[in-house]
Formats: C-alpha cells, sequence, structure tokens
C-alpha cells in the first residue's frame, strides 16, 4: 500500500498531464486528474507508515459520518481538529454579525488562526454555543443517514446506509449498492463540499466484498493517506455487518494534488515546476529526493506562514523514507451504530516520525 502512494504521489510531481492551477481554497496546487490505486486488505490494513498516522483521529472521524452527526462537538471533545477550521470558516461570517469575532481577519493570518482556537475551546466548554456554531451543514453524516429527497409532494430522509446494508444482507453481489454524498440541492449549504463523493460495494461468490470509492478533490499529502484508512476501515464495518470477508479497497481519484503553500510560495512554484518535474524525474534512490528537497529549500520564498501550507517538502520528505510494514486492525463485531472508540484494536504498526503541515480551507 506505502509503495502505491509513494509512487502516485511521484507521479502527481513528474506526470506530463499534471499541471499547476489556482485552488478554490487560496493556495496554489500541482495537480494530476484521474488516477486510480487499489489496496488488498487481506495483505493489512492500509496505514501509512512513512510518517506517523493518528488513527484514533480517523476512527472518531468515521463514527461521527456513521452516526449521521455534523456538528463538530464530538470531535473537539475527542481532541479530532479535522473539521475545526472548515466549521470555523463556514460559522464566520454568522459570529462576526453577532459581535463574537471582529472582522477583518484574512484568512491563514495569525489573528485567524488564533480566533479559531478560541473558537473550539468555546466548541468544547458551552454546549449552547455548540449548539448554535459548531455545525457543519448538510455533510456526509447527513447524506448517508438522512439524505434530504422530495417525493410526491412530500419531504422525506432516506438512510442510504441502513437501507444499502439491508439490501446487501439480501443479495450482496447485486450492483446498486451505492452511497451518494454529493446532494446538488444541499452542497451550498455545506461547510465543504464532499471530496469524497460516492462509494460502491460488491460481494462475491467467495464470500468476500470489495468498495470502491470516487474522490474528487484529493489531498494528496494530508487527506489521502486518512481517507484510505478510514474507507478501509469502512469497508471491514460493513463487511461484518452483511457476513462477508473484506477483500479489497478500491480508490479511483478525481483531482490529486499537492498544495504549494500560499502567495509567493505558490507562484515560484508555477515558474519551476518544469525544473521541480525533471528534478524528480531524475532521481534514482530514496535519499536523492533530499536532494530536490534542499533545492527547493535554497530558492523558494522563505515564508514560515506560506511554508506551513507547503505540502510539496513535505511529500519530499517522505519519499526518501523508507516504508515499514503494514500494521492489523482488529473491530469489534458489533452493529456498526453501536462502535466506539473502543471497538478499534491498531496492532504493529511501526512508522517513521510526524511531518506537520497545514490544511486549506
Amino acid at each position: 500500500m506505502v509503495e502505491q502512494y509513494l509512487k502516485h504521489s511521484r507521479e502527481i510531481l513528474t506526470s506530463k498531464y499534471s499541471g499547476f492551477k489556482m485552488g478554490s481554497k487560496g493556495a496554489g496546487l500541482i495537480s494530476l486528474f484521474g488516477p486510480h490505486n487499489e489496496y488488498d486488505l487481506r495483505d493489512g490494513f492500509p496505514l501509512l507508515t512513512t510518517k506517523r498516522m493518528f488513527t484514533k483521529s480517523i476512527i472518531h472521524e468515521l463514527l461521527w459520518f456513521l452516526r449521521g452527526d455534523t456538528n463538530i462537538k464530538y470531535l473537539e471533545d475527542n481532541k479530532v481538529p479535522i473539521w475545526r477550521s472548515d466549521a470555523f470558516q463556514h460559522n464566520l461570517p454568522g459570529m462576526i454579525e453577532e459581535g463574537i469575532f471582529s472582522e477583518g481577519m484574512e484568512k491563514y493570518s495569525p489573528e485567524w488562526e488564533e480566533a479559531r482556537n478560541e473558537y473550539a475551546q468555546r466548541i468544547v466548554e458551552d454546549d449552547e454555543f455548540a449548539v448554535r456554531w459548531g455545525d457543519t451543514g448538510p455533510i456526509y453524516g447527513k447524506q448517508w443517514r438522512r439524505w434530504g429527497h422530495d417525493r410526491k409532494g412530500q419531504r422525506i430522509e432516506i438512510d442510504q446506509l441502513g437501507e444499502v446494508i439491508e439490501r446487501m444482507r439480501k443479495n450482496p453481489m447485486s450492483k446498486k449498492h451505492i452511497i451518494n454524498a454529493w446532494n446538488p440541492g444541499d452542497v451550498p449549504d455545506m461547510s465543504l463540499p464532499p471530496c469524497h463523493v460516492l462509494f460502491q460495494m460488491t460481494g462475491n461468490e467467495d464470500g468476500e466484498m470489495d468498495l470502491q470509492l470516487y474522490q474528487r478533490s484529493c489531498d494528496q499529502f494530508l487527506g489521502v493517506p486518512y481517507n484510505i484508512a478510514s474507507y478501509a476501515i469502512l469497508t471491514q464495518i460493513i463487511a461484518q455487518e452483511v457476513g462477508l470477508e473484506p477483500r479489497r479497497f478500491i480508490h479511483s481519484f478525481g483531482d490529486s494534488h499537492f498544495y504549494t503553500g500560499l502567495e509567493k510560495r505558490s507562484q515560484w512554484y508555477r515558474g519551476n515546476l518544469s525544473e521541480l518535474r525533471e528534478r524528480v524525474r531524475d532521481v534514482r534512490n530514496r535519499e536523492d529526493y533530499l536532494g530536490v528537497l534542499e533545492w527547493v529549500n535554497e530558492n523558494a520564498p522563505s515564508d514560515k506562514r506560506e511554508e506551513r501550507y507547503d505540502h510539496v517538502t513535505a511529500i519530499l520528505e517522505q519519499l526518501s523514507r523508507e516504508p515499514k510494514r503494514l500494521p492489523r486492525l482488529d473491530i469489534a463485531r458489533k452493529s456498526f451504530d453501536r462502535l466506539t472508540i473502543d471497538d478499534f484494536t491498531l496492532r504493529d504498526y511501526e512508522h517513521h516520525p510526524t511531518i506537520k503541515r497545514g490544511m486549506a480551507v
């Protein structure tokens, strides 16, 4: 799994089809459209080993989705900041209007980050504040468990996950086991339109199950390793729920990319992408990636705020590291809606040190 991830990362930096673009979040990115990977879950739990992954955060987020929750109170109470920035930015106009925060904060600025952290603390300490300002809009949990739909003049909600599981028990090899998070009517009200848009499951005559995900937007350094692990866990949960054995997780990418930092640093990548591509192509062993990293750091504009959102330097460091063996994940055989964090046991996880970068919002 790790070798596939690293190979895909190198492909983004070297492919003749990749290029620079400005993203919707104010940061530039190096982007490749349409790759595809697959992981045999019988070989181990596909958790990245070339940097430390915080598995409890991944599991907490998935449990949050499975219960249909969209308020970050549960996540913040469990020290999971994954949705903090998006929830803060989503609710910021309303909080400014009510005088909770002041106008004029530039996104990613120290003032913005300080206000975001204050916001998270208030979510934890003040239940009324959390109810009012902690919601992320009708994102994954809402769509998976309470898809809004008008039928014959009546508004109804569909539990996509619950219904698919019931159908899989009756006919596991059907081609109709699909869960869709992209609800066009709800997208304008979401803090972030779904990145992992749609997944489909099927069983076979040997009692095995595969799950395939289509992901429209793929933050290759921060998001994708979480997504791989999260959907591998989801595959195992659903397979256990319907009496099958998990076999493969298949990952189809739309726009797969690395963020290049902010402002001047991002523009440096725009102007030097051809040379970066050639330097990475010339790499012959893992240690050579550190030479490319040194070239970037010596020549790109140096600004700590901009560098924090530079994921290219982060992946170059990862590419220089030797992958370790995959761990194993045990999940209690309980109904999916009764699982808690204590029902998951990660075994034999060996990893390289953490590499920290900021998440673009």
